[in-house]
C-alpha cells in the first residue's frame, strides 16, 4: 500500500449518501485500529461510542442545532455511523491499576520487577499532569486525537470517507448521552460513510503547504 498516495486521496467530506452503509466487517476493522491506537504510556485515556440508527445520530445531531454548528447536522444524520470520541474526566489510580494489570494479563512483563517498574512509570507521568503541568485534561484530550488521526487514515484504507467533526457542543452531547457521569466527556465527532454528488470537497485539488515551510532536517 502506498500511504503517500492515500494521503493526497483521502479528504473530509462535506455529503454523504445516507442509502449507503459501511458493512459490518469494516467497522469492527476500525473498532480494533481504535482499541490499538497510540496513547502517552498506554495511558488510553479514552472511549469511543457508535451510532448508526437514525434514531442513535438523531440525538447527537442535537448539538448542532446552533446557527454556528448547523452546517454539520446533515452529515451526521446522513453518515453510515458516527463516532464520540470521549475522553476520561480523570485519569486515577483505579485506571492506572487496571491497565497495568491488563498489560500483565498479556504477556508484557517477564518479571514482577518489570510490573512494578512500569507501574512507577506511568504513576510518575500521571503525577506530573497533575500536580505539577496541572494539564491532566489537555493531555488526556492530546490522546484522544492521536486516536482520531488513527481512525482517519484507517478509513481512508478502506475507501471509506470520513469527516473529523469539532463544530458542535459537547456539552449537549454530554447531557445527552450522560457522559459526565460516567466520567467521560465528548471532545471530538467523526462521520463515516461514503459521499454524495453533493460533495464539492471530493472534486477540489489537495492544497497544503509547500514541504520547505513543514518539514526541516536537523543535522
Amino acid at each position: 500500500m502506498d500511504i503517500a498516495k492515500l494521503s493526497l486521496s483521502r479528504h473530509t467530506c462535506k455529503a454523504y449518501d445516507a442509502s449507503r452503509k459501511i458493512p459490518a466487517e469494516q467497522i469492527e476493522q476500525l473498532k480494533t485500529l481504535l482499541r490499538n491506537a497510540p496513547s502517552s504510556v498506554n495511558s488510553q485515556p479514552w472511549h469511543f461510542i457508535f451510532a448508526s440508527s437514525e434514531a442513535a445520530k438523531a440525538r447527537l445531531a442535537k448539538s448542532t442545532e446552533q446557527p454556528m454548528f448547523a452546517a454539520n447536522g446533515a452529515k451526521i444524520t446522513n453518515a453510515s455511523h458516527v463516532i464520540v470520541f470521549c475522553a476520561r474526566t480523570a485519569f486515577d489510580e483505579e485506571r492506572i491499576t487496571a491497565i497495568t494489570d491488563q498489560e500483565e494479563r498479556d504477556g508484557r512483563f517477564p518479571t514482577p520487577e518489570a510490573k512494578a517498574a512500569q507501574l512507577k512509570s506511568r504513576r510518575f507521568y500521571a503525577g506530573l499532569h497533575r500536580f505539577d503541568l496541572k494539564d491532566t485534561q489537555a493531555w488526556m484530550e492530546k490522546q484522544v486525537y492521536l486516536a482520531l488521526g488513527t481512525l482517519l487514515m484507517g478509513a481512508a484504507a478502506l475507501g471509506i470517507d470520513a469527516t473529523p467533526i469539532e463544530g458542535f457542543d459537547p456539552r449537549i452531547v454530554n447531557d445527552e448521552l450522560g457522559l459526565r457521569e460516567k466520567g467521560l466527556t465528548a471532545v471530538v465527532l467523526a462521520a463515516l460513510g461514503y459521499r454524495s454528488g453533493e460533495d464539492f470537497n471530493a472534486s477540489l485539488p489537495k492544497s497544503r503547504l509547500p514541504e520547505a515551510m513543514v518539514i526541516s532536517e536537523l543535522d
